[in-house]
């Protein structure tokens, strides 16, 4: 597997994690994600990799799982009953079959907001970004472990701030906050990203 795979199934892994950790009876608490609960997280962390999958092999996202499909920056609704970690853990599975496929991996992602850039490097740079700032997201919403892979986070950051100014004008973060001197990485990155850490 990839360097780049292994550092996704990592990412998914732990998030997958908070999903799984999740008390039913918190699934409709607040998240830091504006108007969405923890739920609508999970369905647009569903969704989104829907998307890149769909772009990839040059078909249409469909429902599963009891998760429906909308625009890539939406939450798209979820059933009574849906099974969120069925659902999430069937894109990453789909996910990590493209990186672990060289022709595929290498293939230019159309739509994507860096450019024509390969797949494996999209999801390397904006999956890295969606799974942990998400995982986070869950986390905080849900009561759950906040604490992030630090070597993740601190890639992530620094690959990132060349791409701001395209990220932020596709909505997938806010504006950055100030971030406090001697803030930890972790802090930094999530004040990077828009979020009240």
């Amino acid at each position: 597997m990839s360097g780049i795979a292994d550092s996704y199934a990592r990412l998914a892994d732990a998030f997958l994690a908070r999903v799984l950790a999740t008390p039913d009876d918190r699934w409709n608490a607040g998240s830091p994600c504006r108007g969405w609960t923890a739920r609508d997280v999970v369905a647009h962390v569903v969704n989104g990799h829907r998307g890149i999958l769909a772009a990839i092999h040059g078909t249409p996202p469909v429902p599963a799982h009891g998760v429906g499909v909308a625009p890539m920056s939406d939450a798209p609704t979820v059933e009574p009953g849906a099974d969120l970690a069925a659902a999430f853990t069937a894109c990453r599975d789909d996910l990590l079959a493209v990186l672990r496929d060289p022709a595929l991996a290498g293939r230019p992602l159309p739509g994507s907001p860096l450019g024509p850039i390969p797949v494996e490097q999209a999801v390397s740079v904006i999956g890295s970004l969606e799974l942990l700032g998400h995982t986070w997201d869950l986390a905080r919403a849900t009561g759950g472990d906040e604490t992030l892979d630090p070597v993740a986070v601190a890639r992530t950051h620094q690959v990132l701030i060349p791409h701001h100014e395209a990220l932020l004008a596709t909505g997938a973060f806010d504006v950055s906050i100030p971030t406090p001197p001697h803030a930890d990485p972790q802090t930094a990155f999530l004040r990077f990203t828009g979020r009240h850490a």
